[in-house]
């Protein structure tokens, strides 16, 4: 995905800006600051510790939004890997546009740095197999575009980014339908109903419902969920490649090497949103 010229992008600034301003703006900048001042601000690394940093285009995009003549000077990009105390850009502009966004850029850039660090941390572990590391949907509401973006930028792949861009037949949808094949035959209709073309991805809880799921024709991936390490073994030595398959459920970071050394293609997990810690990062006014 395109995040940087993605529309969701403006919304998010648009979105975020208003949360923090309301109708009325920021008062205490207002109060303090003439309306034709000039500022000049760099943004650090505040940490002794190692990270990807992310969310750089974000805050120029924000900057820009509020100021388009700003003047911009990157010291890093989204992917770098930075050590403690670094400067990451320096901007030059409205006084009252660089202090009302300053906390909105900030907040943005701690959450993306955290999710990229770990992100980056996950996939070290597994690169030396072919497994793909997979983000969910486990993520803030209304934020999901930023965290993704994270995501990729710490070299993860995404998932799917709702219920609208692929068919995922989850253990809920099958207990409903009454079983995993009527559940599919559901979905086939639906799709061609509405002439549909998205991937659909097929969770089972077990080697019956594996089986199951071989049997289909135009699934595109199986999902092997909480499956145990053997078990996710036996899996690929009974599939040999024929459909790609999905580890996920109960995946922790101590158990990622394992999981990906069982020859699966793709491993899901959640805690790289959800349990990401944000990085500390500020930006401060120099003369």
């Amino acid at each position: 995905m395109d995040f940087i010229h993605h529309p969701r992008l403006q919304w998010i600034i648009q979105e975020s800006l208003k949360e923090d301003t309301n109708a009325i703006g920021d008062l205490t900048t207002q109060a303090i600051v003439p309306s034709d001042a000039r500022l000049t601000m760099v943004a650090y690394y505040k940490e002794d510790t190692f990270a990807i940093i992310a969310g750089i285009a974000f805050a120029k995009a924000l900057f820009e939004y509020l100021d388009p003549n700003m003047q911009w000077e990157a010291y890093v990009e989204d992917g770098d890997k930075i050590e403690g105390f670094t400067p990451l850009f320096k901007i030059i502009g409205n006084a009252r546009a660089l202090l009302t966004g300053e906390r909105t850029a900030l907040n943005a850039m701690q959450r993306m740095s955290g999710i990229a660090t770990l992100t980056h941390q996950a996939v070290q572990q597994i690169q030396h197999t072919k497994a793909k590391l997979l983000d969910t949907r486990k993520t803030t509401p209304l934020v999901r575009f930023l965290e993704k973006w994270a995501v990729a930028i710490g070299g993860g792949v995404n998932h799917r980014f709702g219920l609208y861009d692929a068919v995922m037949i989850k253990d809920n949808h099958i207990d409903f339908a009454g079983s995993l094949t009527k559940a599919f035959q559901k979905v086939k209709q639906y799709l061609e109903q509405q002439a549909l073309d998205v991937p659909i991805i097929v969770e089972v809880r077990n080697f019956d419902e594996l089986e199951e799921a071989l049997a289909l024709e135009g699934i595109t991936r199986i999902l092997l969920d909480n499956f145990s390490t053997e078990d996710l073994r036996k899996a690929v030595q009974r599939v040999q490649g024929k459909i790609p398959l999905e580890a996920s459920g109960g995946i922790t970071i101590e158990r990622l090497k394992a999981v990906a050394e069982t020859g699966v293609d793709f491993i899901s997990v959640g805690f790289i949103t959800h349990q990401a810690r944000a990085k500390d990062i500020a930006l401060k006014v120099v003369s």
